[in-house]
């Protein structure tokens, strides 16, 4: 089902007493939405993120950028690395954006960053049918944990940098421990952070392709 009418605006998500702050935008007739998680508190301002979001929503693809931690949290190195937490947090949000009469009948994709993607794969395996497509850029989905990984039915694309030597290796372990439909695609060229030309500029069109076609599988099942 469709999402006709256009929305832009920034929301507050509460996780008890914590807020979490996000920019929720949806193009009008989308097909989905992909909430974004990363390890850091500049989630929602990180140009990465919002560049992919732009091409996201330019392929009819609404996004929910956030801030997963606090600013507060944020200055803490292990709480970037506290995947429960994230995970946590994820999936909080998910059921806020459920519970919005606007958007809850599209399908919902998660694009994790760094720790995020860790966190993306923990809540998928968790929810099941409920998230219909997962994207990791340049991500730690080892950290999610194999039994985890073993539980993800979500399909799966894994981007990461051809010069991101020990995260290929760890993305290649946890490609291994995923058991679902799944695709390990590395970016020649490029490093971690995708800085490189063109790069980033593949990792978001692989993106876009990936979730538009798992929100049409979506909405063929429903």
């Amino acid at each position: 089902m469709m999402q006709a009418t256009a929305i832009s605006e920034l929301v507050h998500i509460p996780d008890g007493p914590t807020i979490i702050e996000g920019m929720l935008e949806v193009p009008e007739n989308t097909h989905g939405i992909v909430l974004f998680a990363h390890g850091s508190g500049s989630s929602r301002l990180s140009p990465r993120n919002n560049y992919v979001a732009r091409v996201l929503r330019q392929a009819g693809i609404g996004t929910l950028l956030m801030d997963l931690l606090t600013p507060k949290e944020d200055q803490t190195y292990a709480t970037r690395f506290d995947i429960p937490l994230l995970t946590r947090r994820l999936a909080v949000a998910t059921a806020w954006l459920s519970k919005d009469a606007r958007v809850k009948m599209l399908p919902i994709g998660y694009f994790g960053a760094s720790t995020g993607a860790a966190a993306a794969l923990q809540a998928a395996a968790k929810m099941g049918e409920t998230i219909a497509a997962v994207v990791s850029r340049g991500g730690r989905p080892d950290l999610a944990g194999a039994d985890a990984l073993s539980q993800v039915r979500t399909p799966s694309l894994l981007l990461v940098g051809g010069y991101d030597d020990v995260v290929i290796e760890l993305n290649q372990a946890a490609y291994a421990a995923l058991d679902c439909e799944k695709e390990l695609t590395i970016i020649p060229g490029a490093t971690h952070l995708f800085e490189e030309p063109g790069t980033l500029e593949q990792v978001a069109e692989q993106a876009a392709r990936w979730f538009s076609r798992h929100f049409g599988q979506a909405e063929q099942r429903r």
